[in-house]
């Protein structure tokens, strides 16, 4: 591989603003804050607005929309008369 062409990938410690939560993974992003782990190493720190932790899809809080009900009411609005 030439020298230099590709990204540092290094340990990255990524922050859920909404949950408080927080996981060490591997990434190439850059970023200018650091954040003290619990190995007692410092690693570079990327906050997010949503992950896993708080997705209402992973954790079981999802909304199901009334599809049904929605098709009916638009029938029964736009019916032909």
């Amino acid at each position: 591989m030439k020298p230099d062409t590709h990204p540092n990938y290094r340990p990255v410690v990524f922050q859920d603003l909404s949950s408080d939560f927080a996981f060490l993974t591997r990434s190439t992003i850059a970023t200018k804050e650091t954040v003290k782990w619990e190995d007692g190493n410092e690693y570079p720190l990327i906050k997010v607005d949503i992950s896993s932790h708080s997705h209402p899809f992973y954790t079981g809080k999802q909304k199901t929309l009334d599809v049904g009900g929605r098709v009916d009411k638009f029938r029964r609005r736009y019916a032909q008369k």
